[in-house]
């Protein structure tokens, strides 16, 4: 597994070009703006390959966590693998090791390094966290990072900025997470914004999930 760098730091206009985002059935005369072209489900397809144009992050040593750095607390889920992939209409995206698509966000900060998604904003999009060891496969490892968080967990960055997952896709491959709020976006493997297949309008997040509901519902600001 790749030894990640530690952070100490705290409309289209053509329909030809809207419909190529649209899954099969998509009447955008009875859409939406909260679910627009391409907030709609993308599935994941056979066509998915890991994207090359990345060296992936070789693997290295078992990396026990160094001795000021507290491991992780064990009911927290940790990002264990990032691949950098092209997918059928958005081009390249990274994916976790569930094969779901990663965002990040407008707000934070890549330099130096912070994320503004904490409370009810990280719960609709939770951070991808890490041990400091995730594997790497189209994703080049001098790209990828960490930054601890107000909490004390390591999140994943890539290119600097905080990567997360969105609890409004529902399965590996979706993107509906793609504009929301004007501020999310799919993540590419060096870091930088996806802004294929963007929204014609600008959706709203789906709500945080109520107590012992993790599948969210209504609009939510962020």
């Amino acid at each position: 597994m790749a030894k990640i760098k530690r952070t100490t730091v705290i409309v289209a206009s053509a329909v030809v070009a809207l419909t190529a985002c649209a899954p099969a059935g998509y009447d955008g005369a009875n859409s939406s703006v909260a679910e627009p072209v391409a907030v709609a489900a993308a599935e994941p397809t056979a066509s998915v390959e890991p994207d090359t144009s990345a060296s992936p992050g070789a693997p290295g040593a078992s990396g026990a966590p160094a001795a000021d750095q507290a491991p992780p607390p064990a009911n927290v889920q940790l990002t264990d693998q990032l691949v950098g992939k092209k997918i059928a209409r958005m081009g390249k995206v990274v994916v976790d090791q569930e094969g779901f698509i990663l965002y990040r966000f407008d707000k934070d900060s890549d330099d130096p390094p912070s994320s503004n998604c904490v409370d009810k904003c990280a719960q609709v999009w939770p951070p991808a966290l890490t041990d400091g060891n995730p594997q790497l496969q189209g994703v080049s490892d001098d790209k990828v990072g960490t930054v601890t968080r107000q909490d004390g967990t390591r999140q994943i960055t890539i290119g600097g900025w905080p990567v997360y997952r969105y609890i409004g896709d529902k399965k590996a491959g979706q993107w509906k997470g793609q504009g929301v709020g004007g501020t999310w976006f799919v993540v590419d493997p060096n870091g930088k914004k996806n802004l294929t297949c963007l929204p014609t309008g600008t959706p709203k997040a789906v709500a945080p999930p109520a107590a012992g509901d993790s599948s969210g519902g209504g609009d939510y600001t962020y």
